[in-house]
């Protein structure tokens, strides 16, 4: 009899635990716009020549996805920028561009201008994983290309610098930290899975991250996550003519509120600390190099 009363336990048991386990995933349907907002700060500190120098840079923009096609795997994308705003404070005084800003004189913001609400694409699939970015290169092409009395080497310039942060490689890292967030199975509140996530902005980092889901409600899910983050530091990249290697290693703390019924997420907390050094390498402007410590901590969040 005990063990009878025993086997009926544990069969309630595994049915209980079953039947808690929730399948997280975006759910998003064909012809409506999903949308995101984008506000983020980071302060960089740099040590130069023994001298200390702080640098702030903020981003913030507005993004719409349009699901143009569903397939079992995921979604296709019509993606659109509302509104894009960069902003920098050096030492010697701050910057500011915008898609806002309507001066003449103001040539970035200008480009920023010419990108607003002119599509590009992307795959998606239910995990949010990016499996492909396309027509970003055109755009910003057709964006810069409009100012032929811009010398061709700076229109160059310019571009670079731009797809640095906004270019194919360096939008599905980005967009990927934000989205790439649910596991490959059913799980229940508690249990804990693993991301990988290649980030290509300016530097090359690999971001490995350990996601839990907190819990669930009529409306939301909730969910944490703890990442680890490491430059590569064999990539080589160009600064101001100049080859550099960085070597920066550190956390980063998400906090996620997404819809329950659709998975899009409608609001995340993103804080991130890394440090390390960058390398610049031998070249005719520094001969023999020379490193340069630093430290950067962003604040980000994200809304619908």
């Amino acid at each position: 009899m005990q063990k009878v009363i025993c086997l009926v336990a544990l069969i309630l048991v595994t049915l209980l635990s079953h039947a808690q386990q929730t399948e997280l995933k975006l759910t998003l349907e064909k012809g409506k716009t999903y949308k995101q907002v984008t506000q983020s700060v980071a302060t960089i500190v740099q040590e130069v020549g023994g001298q200390k120098m702080t640098i702030t840079a903020g981003i913030s923009g507005v993004m719409t996805f349009l699901v143009t096609g569903v397939s079992s795997s995921g979604y296709d994308m019509e993606v659109r920028y509302e509104s894009l705003t960069m902003s920098m404070e050096l030492p010697q005084g701050k910057m500011e561009f915008s898609s806002e800003n309507e001066s003449g004189s103001d040539i970035f913001s200008a480009i920023l201008r010419e990108v607003i609400n002119k599509p590009f694409t992307l795959t998606m699939t239910t995990s949010g994983k990016i499996t492909r970015v396309g027509d970003v290169d055109k755009l910003w092409d057709g964006a810069i290309n409009q100012f032929s009395q811009l010398p061709q080497a700076q229109r160059d310039q310019i571009k670079a610098q731009l797809m640095n942060s906004y270019g194919e490689n360096a939008l599905k890292g980005n967009i990927e930290m934000v989205t790439a967030v649910y596991p490959e199975r059913p799980v229940r509140p508690g249990e804990k899975w693993t991301v990988n996530t290649d980030l290509k902005t300016g530097m090359s980092a690999k971001l490995d991250s350990e996601y839990e889901f907190q819990k669930v409600t009529a409306d939301h899910i909730f969910m944490k996550g703890r990442s680890k983050i490491q430059t590569d530091k064999e990539a080589s990249v160009q600064s101001n003519g100049m080859p550099m290697t960085y070597n920066l290693s550190g956390i980063m703390i998400t906090e996620i509120k997404a819809d329950r019924k659709t998975g899009w997420i409608e609001e995340a907390k993103i804080s991130q600390e890394i440090s390390g050094d960058a390398q610049i390498q031998d070249n005719p402007q520094v001969p023999g190099g020379m490193s340069i410590p630093m430290t950067m901590t962003t604040q980000m969040t994200i809304s619908n």
